[in-house]
């Protein structure tokens, strides 16, 4: 029995409306992970995740290989219990990581040769290590292995990269020992090559794995070229399986993903901006340490549910800030995962409404990029 199964509940043109059961929990989609790299989201506890209505988080298998260890973490009672989170989890397998670690790794047919960024020690990351340490996790999706590449990158060196993570999730699906507790998903690869992702999607659509996810994406690519592709890869995957779009996003770009015809994202943007003083609220982008809001006795965001806007004043928030309080972070972060699980709430019911519904909210979505009231914030 998989361990992951997807049903498809509603559509609006490529738009989808779904469920994903997994072993810790059921989550409906389309839906927003956010980033717990190494074992936490920054800043916010498990109770602060349920209160936001976060069903899934993301973990980094390279970073927890690396720190504590996934034997350490399996002695412990596995990613969940030390977490204390008893929602889906899914860990990315280290593949991006190793990408960002350009002048410190070695590539080959057998895997990565990298030095670790706490210790400098050598360490060899290849497929099967990648699903040993993910399934020692415990996790309930565990990422193939790929190789992702630099953006912008020749077609024969894309092709060569493409073929080698084709190789790489064979082997991967090969080192699987529990696939009944941990779903396996493959990632669509082909740069920005059209022809090259299509076939690729096609051809690990032909594995039947638990799910699929399309990769190689924001590296720096433009916009439209981003979206451009995740149109292409999700055009080329099955219908009865989940489709994950890695690293994406802002708000507009979750709305743009949707309307691609992506079920499931990630990204540490709600958490990092947070702990930069940037909130995301209906009536636009604020930055809380400017001096616009020293005075001001409103919450955040009138229409947010969450504890920071339902307690606290931006004038508050701000004097936090501005007086290097730890609670400043905190409360915005928790801010931005409940204005990111909202904006997926209102996604879901925009789908099982129809076209139109998802037009509206996506010029609503553009809207919240701007600073709040469309003109610049003044500095203190």
């Amino acid at each position: 029995m998989s361990a992951a199964r997807y049903t498809l509940t509603a559509r609006a043109g490529a738009a989808r409306r779904g469920s994903l059961r997994l072993p810790h929990g059921t989550v409906q989609t389309p839906a927003f992970m956010p980033v717990g790299t190494q074992g936490t989201v920054k800043a916010l506890t498990p109770v602060d995740l349920h209160d936001a209505k976060v069903e899934m988080v993301l973990a980094n298998t390279y970073h927890l290989w690396v720190r504590p260890g996934h034997e350490r973490i399996r002695a412990l009672g596995g990613l969940h219990r030390m977490m204390a989170w008893d929602g889906p989890i899914l860990t990315d397998s280290g593949g991006y990581q190793v990408f960002s670690l350009k002048q410190f790794r070695k590539v080959s047919e057998e895997g990565v040769r990298f030095r670790s960024h706490l210790d400098g020690q050598w360490r060899n990351l290849t497929p099967e290590v990648a699903v040993e340490v993910q399934e020692a996790f415990g996790v309930d999706v565990a990422m193939a292995f790929d190789e992702c590449i630099e953006w912008p990158a020749e077609r024969d060196r894309v092709a060569e990269s493409t073929a080698r993570t084709t190789r790489w999730l064979k082997r991967c699906m090969e080192a699987r020992r529990r696939p009944e507790e941990t779903a396996l998903f493959g990632i669509v690869q082909g740069g920005m090559y059209e022809d090259l992702r299509a076939a690729h999607a096609e051809e690990i659509a032909a594995l039947d794995l638990d799910g699929y996810a399309v990769g190689g994406l924001s590296v720096g690519e433009p916009r439209d070229e981003l979206f451009a592709m995740a149109r292409v890869g999700a055009a080329h995957l099955p219908e009865d399986k989940v489709r994950y779009l890695m690293g994406v996003g802002y708000p507009l770009d979750l709305v743009d993903g949707v309307l691609a015809g992506i079920d499931l994202f990630d990204c540490v943007i709600p958490t990092r901006t947070a702990r930069f003083g940037h909130a995301f609220t209906s009536r636009g982008r604020i930055t809380i340490k400017h001096a616009k809001h020293r005075d001001d006795p409103g919450p955040l965001d009138p229409e947010c549910p969450c504890y920071a806007c339902a307690r606290f004043s931006r004038a508050y928030l701000r004097h936090c800030f501005t007086a290097n309080e730890i609670l400043a972070p905190r409360l915005l972060s928790l801010h931005n995962v409940t204005f990111y699980q909202s904006l997926m709430s209102r996604l879901r019911a925009a789908v099982s409404e129809g076209s139109e519904a998802l037009a509206r909210l996506r010029t609503e979505a553009a809207g919240w990029m701007l600073p709040e009231g469309g003109e610049s914030e003044p500095q203190e």
